[in-house]
């Protein structure tokens, strides 16, 4: 049974950081794209950054651009999402993303596919 489990949240003021880790179990994701996505309260789930199973190879939306930093660690079957200069609007459940299909990245547009697995999430809070 694939699980994707994530990790690091919490509550941090305007201007921290923070750093999420999603780990994977039941199968290996080094040839597979991996994402990170958020949604905030009464809103819809949102992209934030995505990896190719190539690490130097990354995407990232505007809003999170030149803030966070996705990166993996295949060894540990483990992405990760560096985030800094934290703000209030950054709030929301952060969810791990993964790639059922090796091989392929369309950098947000890899998630929009069935064959995708999810995390349950973690909860990011930045007080202003």
């Amino acid at each position: 049974q694939v699980q994707l489990v994530e990790s690091g949240g919490g509550l941090v003021q305007a201007g921290g950081s923070l750093r999420l880790s999603c780990a994977a179990s039941g199968r290996t994701f080094s040839n597979n794209a991996m994402g990170w996505f958020r949604q905030a309260p009464g809103k819809g789930r949102e992209f934030v950054a995505a990896i190719s199973w190539n690490p130097s190879t990354t995407y990232y939306a505007d809003s999170v651009k030149g803030r966070f930093t996705i990166s993996r660690d295949n060894a540990k079957n483990t992405v990760y999402l560096q985030m800094n200069s934290l703000k209030p609007e950054d709030t929301a459940v952060y969810y791990c993303a993964a790639d059922g299909v090796p091989w392929r990245f369309n950098g947000p547009h890899t998630f929009r596919s069935e064959n995708v697995y999810w995390g349950q999430g973690t909860q990011v809070t930045v007080s202003s």
